[in-house]
C-alpha cells in the first residue's frame, strides 16, 4: 500500500501521469545485467550467452534479461563474467564518462554497482578509490570488486568527510550516489514503502547536502561530479542540486543527453535527468551532471605517495608468477603481514587511512612459497597465462559443477598451479598432483547442489 502522503506529492508532481506511474509503480520489475568488459568482449559473452538479452538504451553493456533466466545462478556470474544490476542504476556511471588514466572517487559505493562499472570502463588504467562508510556494506562492495576482476581499485571504509579532509582537489571524476529515502525502489523493494516518511525525506536532503560539500572540496578544476538517487523526492534530488549551486558559485549543471524513456528534471535549466517506471523499464532515478570551473589545481594528497616493495622482497612471488603468466605485474607493491597486493603506480599514502582492498590480492607468503589469492585468478585472462596454465572446464559440464562445490577432478596435463576457466573465464585456482587437481576454490564461496 503507497502511503497518502507520499501518493499525494506525487499527484501534485505528475499531474496526469500519476495513474500509469502508479500502475507501473505496483507492478512487474525489470531485470538486468551489465557485461563485464574486463572479462571480455560483449559479442563473444552474448554468442556464449544461454538467454535471450535485449539491450538497455544508453548502456552498450547492459542488457534486459527475463527473471527465469536466473544469471545468477550461472557460473558465469562466479567468473564475475557480469553484475546484475536495475538497468536504471546503470545511467549515473555512464553520464561520468570516464576515461582510462582517470583518477576516479566512487563516494558512495555499496554494493558496487557503479564501481565494477566504472572499473570496466577505465579498463584497469589509472586509479578508482571506492569507499563505503558503514563496515558490513563496505565488505560487500570489496567482494565484487574481487568477482569483477578489477585491479586498479583502492577500496575504503571512511567518512566522506575524513576523505575531504586528506584528498583536496585530487580527482578528475566524483560520482555521488547518495544515500536517499529509496522511494524509486518501492517496486523491487517493497519495504521502502513501509520505512517511508517525509522527516526522513528531510533527513537524507540534510545528509545528501554534507556529502555534496565533501565532493566539491575533493574535485579537481575541469572536473566532473555526476549525482544521483533511487528516489522521486525534489527535496533530495533537484533540491540538493540547487541548494548546493547556491554555495558552490564554482559548479555549474551541464546539459547531457537523454536516452529513451528518460525526461528532464525539474531544475529552472531542465538540465537534470529522471527516470520513472511509467516512461522507463526501469525503477525510478535521478541524475545530474555538474562540473566545476577550470582552473589551477591544489591536486594535493595529505600522506606521502605510497612505497612499493623492493624486488628482493618479491623473489618468492616473481618466482610463482614464472610458473603461470606471460607477463609480470608491475605498479606499487603492498604488504600487509604476509599477504600481498598490487596497486597502480603513484597512489597516494595509505597510512591514516581503512583500506579494506589496497588493489588487486595477489597472495599469501607461506614460509618459503607463494600461495595465490583467489582474486588473482579472477583478475586473469586466457592471454595473461603462460601455455598450459590453465584448464578448461565447460560451464555446463559435471566436472565444472564438482569444482563450484569443492571437489577434486581428474585432468591430464602437467602439475603445479592451474587457473581453472569455463569457456575462457576465470573461475579459480587449482594445483595439479599427478593427474589430480587440487581444489582451491574458496571455502567461502562454493555451491550447494
Amino acid at each position: 500500500m503507497l502511503k497518502p502522503e507520499f501518493v499525494n506529492r506525487m499527484k501534485e508532481m505528475l499531474k496526469e501521469e500519476y495513474p500509469a506511474f502508479e500502475k507501473a509503480l505496483l507492478g512487474e520489475k525489470s531485470q538486468g545485467l551489465r557485461v563485464n568488459p574486463l572479462k571480455g568482449d560483449v559479442e563473444s559473452f552474448l554468442e556464449k550467452a544461454p538467454w535471450k538479452l535485449t539491450p538497455v538504451p544508453f548502456e552498450k553493456t547492459g542488457f534486459y534479461y527475463e527473471e527465469a533466466d536466473a544469471p545468477g545462478k550461472h557460473p558465469y556470474h562466479d567468473a564475475g563474467v557480469y553484475y546484475i544490476q536495475e538497468p536504471s542504476a546503470m545511467a549515473p556511471a555512464m553520464y561520468l564518462n570516464v576515461k582510462k588514466g582517470d583518477v576516479v572517487l566512487d563516494l558512495c559505493a555499496a554494493p558496487g554497482g557503479k564501481t565494477t562499472q566504472i572499473a570496466g570502463a577505465m579498463g584497469n588504467e589509472g586509479l578508482l578509490i571506492s569507499n563505503e562508510i558503514h563496515p558490513q556494506r563496505a565488505k560487500i562492495l570489496s567482494e565484487n570488486v574481487e568477482r569483477m576482476g578489477v585491479q586498479n581499485c583502492l577500496v575504503m571504509n571512511e567518512t566522506p568527510q575524513h576523505l575531504s579532509q586528506v584528498f583536496v582537489e585530487y580527482f578528475d571524476k566524483i560520482v555521488v550516489d547518495a544515500p536517499c529515502s529509496g522511494e524509486g525502489m518501492i517496486r523491487k523493494n517493497k519495504e521502502a514503502m513501509e520505512q517511508w516518511s517525509e522527516e526522513n525525506v528531510m533527513l537524507c536532503a540534510n545528509r545528501q547536502d554534507e556529502i555534496l560539500e565533501c565532493a566539491a572540496t575533493m574535485l579537481k578544476p575541469g572536473g566532473r561530479l555526476v549525482y544521483s538517487t533511487c528516489t522521486f523526492a525534489q527535496q533530495e534530488d533537484e533540491g540538493s542540486v540547487q541548494r548546493f549551486l547556491e554555495h558552490h558559485k564554482e559548479f555549474h549543471l551541464t546539459d547531457v543527453p537523454l536516452y529513451e524513456g528518460m525526461c528532464r528534471g525539474m531544475d529552472k535549466e531542465q538540465k537534470t535527468v529522471r527516470l520513472f517506471p511509467h516512461k522507463f523499464k526501469g525503477e525510478g532515478h535521478f541524475v545530474a551532471v555538474l562540473e566545476k570551473d577550470e582552473g589551477e589545481a591544489l591536486q594535493l594528497c595529505k600522506t606521502k605517495t605510497q612505497e612499493s616493495l623492493k624486488e628482493k622482497e618479491l623473489t618468492t612471488y616473481r618466482s610463482f608468477e614464472k610458473e603461470v603468466f606471460a607477463v609480470e605485474k608491475e605498479g606499487t607493491f603492498i604488504k600487509y603481514k604476509d599477504e600481498l597486493y598490487v596497486a597502480p603506480k603513484e597512489i597516494p599514502g595509505l597510512k591514516g587511512l581503512k583500506v579494506l582492498r589496497p588493489g588487486l590480492h595477489l597472495g599469501t607468503f607461506v614460509k618459503n612459497r607463494f600461495v595465490p589469492n583467489h582474486a588473482l585468478a579472477l583478475a586473469s585472462k586466457k592471454e595473461d597465462l603462460l601455455e598450459g596454465a590453465s584448464v578448461e572446464l565447460s560451464s555446463d559440464s559435471k566436472e565444472l559443477k564438482g569444482y563450484l562445490h569443492g571437489e577434486t577432478f581428474l585432468a591430464d596435463c602437467s602439475g603445479g598451479w592451474k587457473v581453472i576457466m569455463s569457456d575462457d573465464y576465470s573461475l579459480g585456482w587449482g594445483k595439479v598432483t599427478g593427474n589430480t587437481v587440487k581444489n582451491h576454490y574458496p571455502k567461502g564461496l562454493r555451491k550447494m547442489y
